[in-house]
């Protein structure tokens, strides 16, 4: 009797499973007419995006055509699917239906693979506990009374303002903010010179699939005001000239992994458009169905659907700026835990770490965050647009952001990668990071120097290997120095075993890495003249 009751048990929790809703990943065997979309690529992409990529030699490929519509269409017509986004990058869309509803999916001839949000339904179920407001360090911090020049602090302490004094502000360069409202955005007294001068370039909002990015509360509206926002004598962003797209990705009642999906989508509608920068001041690591939330493991920037597509928008040539996370002694969030963005933590108005910023390494022992830049008591214009101050590291992202563009529209040819490391390189803590502040305050004056004295680094590699590029997906190039024609690469694992050895030479100088598991490897580079070591990103 008692196993016919636990039989009955199980078989009623086993129906009740297949009868909740879930949400999952729906991955494509392949897209119709790739090969004369690459051929063709303004019927794919801007202009703007095509000489963004020519200038810094981003190769178009399949993940740029677009999803399949036929599929999409029969996606949605199938019994018990609702459809919420796609991502051509990765060749799938996000659902909701019942388990059996999802799987029967896997009867269409070009479905070739389910991920579900719940990871117990994938690899192990990780918990989790009640969701925490991501905004809550925002919205809770106390107002204080404006002062004149309130967002002189905070330019000044990055050296943003030797930017500005050298007039690179922004001008000509493309940034996307990726939040959660911006309404009355365009009759913003503080956004009036964007507006006017045509430097809001469009919105879209992907919860609603509309141009009406009125959202849920006024973040978007802060957090864009410290890169472009402007106030006659009263205060100027880090990008003030920069033009601009707002995207709304949050859906501001839940916490839900559909909001990866259509932060993902925005980057791919951002890279098609030609976008070179794009601020996140949002972080996802706990949902509302603790099934769903990520664990500690999940984020090495490689496992989540944000840190993919973070990683993919890299490859297409943007720089990827990210708050770390207002979570304090936790480790920071995902997209921040992506393996070559910009991940920006939060100091107070003195360049001391702000105890509610997330903190570092990741579960692979990156150092996270990245930069460092104000956060606690950040100036901000509001939805009527009064100047006010706020907290998280929501503002300290932007205003790196902003700084960032005026960077690269000094020296625009410079790959993105390149870039980011000039960043980390002259931050404050650069020779000695720690979990709290990563490579420290960033200074856009030391930065700038680096990138315009970069003839040292070409001494340097006319007397040394280098490759690229880092991360890798299946071929790693070895770029050779001055009178050395041959040379062997060896790569060895974390553990210090050898996994691969290739001669290569200056006229073959390939590496195909895509027998190697995705991880973090050493590359040693040796040859009769010299010998170099490199720390390698497996995608």
């Amino acid at each position: 009797m008692m196993k016919k009751l636990v039989f009955l048990l199980t078989l009623l929790l086993s129906q009740l499973g297949f009868s909740q809703i879930q949400d999952a990943w729906v991955f494509f065997a392949d897209k119709e007419n790739v090969q004369t979309s690459i051929d063709n690529p303004l019927t794919i992409l801007t202009q703007e995006a095509i000489d963004r990529k020519a200038l810094h030699e981003v190769v178009i490929d399949e993940r740029d055509v677009p999803v399949t519509e036929s599929y999409i269409t029969q996606i949605k017509n199938a019994p018990g699917i609702t459809y919420w986004a796609k991502s051509k990058w990765m060749n799938c869309v996000y659902v909701q239906g019942t388990q059996s509803d999802i799987e029967d999916l896997l009867n269409l001839s070009f479905v070739i693979d389910i991920e579900w949000a719940d990871k117990s339904m994938n690899f192990t179920n990780p918990g989790g506990s009640s969701t925490r407001d991501k905004f809550e360090i925002e919205n809770s911090t106390s107002r204080i009374e404006y002062n004149y020049g309130a967002a002189a602090n905070q330019i000044e302490m990055i050296h943003g303002d030797h930017l500005h004094e050298l007039d690179f502000t922004g001008d000509g360069m493309k940034i996307a903010v990726l939040d959660a409202g911006f309404p009355g955005f365009a009759s913003n007294p503080g956004f009036a010179a964007m507006v006017n001068e045509g430097r809001l370039l469009g919105t879209y909002d992907f919860f609603s699939r509309t141009t009406d990015v009125t959202g849920t509360g006024q973040h978007g509206v802060n957090t864009t005001s410290d890169m472009g926002g402007f106030l006659l004598n009263q205060f100027v962003g880090t990008a003030p000239q920069a033009s601009y797209y707002l995207f709304r990705t949050e859906y501001g009642p839940d916490e839900i992994p559909r909001e990866e999906a259509w932060w993902v989508e925005a980057l791919e509608r951002a890279d098609s458009l030609g976008v070179d920068v794009t601020n996140t001041s949002l972080g996802y690591r706990e949902y509302d169905n603790p099934a769903y939330t990520h664990t500690y493991e999940d984020l090495n920037g490689l496992t989540t659907f944000a840190a993919r597509g973070a990683n993919i928008a890299t490859e297409k040539g943007m720089i990827i700026v990210t708050s770390a996370g207002n979570e304090g002694p936790i480790t920071v969030g995902t997209p921040a835990d992506a393996l070559d963005i910009l991940a920006v933590g939060a100091v107070n108005s003195s360049g001391n770490y702000a105890s509610f910023s997330s903190r570092g390494p990741t579960v692979d022992g990156r150092i996270k965050p990245d930069v460092m830049a104000q956060g606690q008591g950040s100036a901000v214009i509001r939805e009527s647009g009064n100047v006010d101050f706020s907290s998280g590291t929501s503002f300290s992202s932007p205003i790196l952001a902003g700084a960032v563009a005026c960077l690269w529209q000094s020296k625009p040819e410079i790959k993105n990668t390149q870039l980011m490391q000039i960043i980390r390189e002259t931050a404050s803590l650069y020779n000695n990071p720690t979990n709290q502040m990563g490579y420290g305050i960033a200074n856009f004056q030391a930065a700038y120097n680096s990138l315009h004295n970069l003839g040292i680094e070409e001494q340097f590699l006319k007397e040394n290997f280098a490759v690229y590029p880092n991360p890798v997906s299946d071929r790693l190039n070895v770029s050779f120095p001055k009178n050395v024609s041959q040379a062997t690469v060896t790569m060895f694992n974390i553990l210090g075993k050898k996994v691969l050895e290739v001669e290569v030479t200056s006229t073959n100088n390939q590496v195909v890495l895509s027998s190697l598991p995705q991880g973090v490897y050493i590359a040693k580079v040796v040859s009769e003249e010299t010998k170099n070591s490199f720390k390698i990103i497996k995608l």
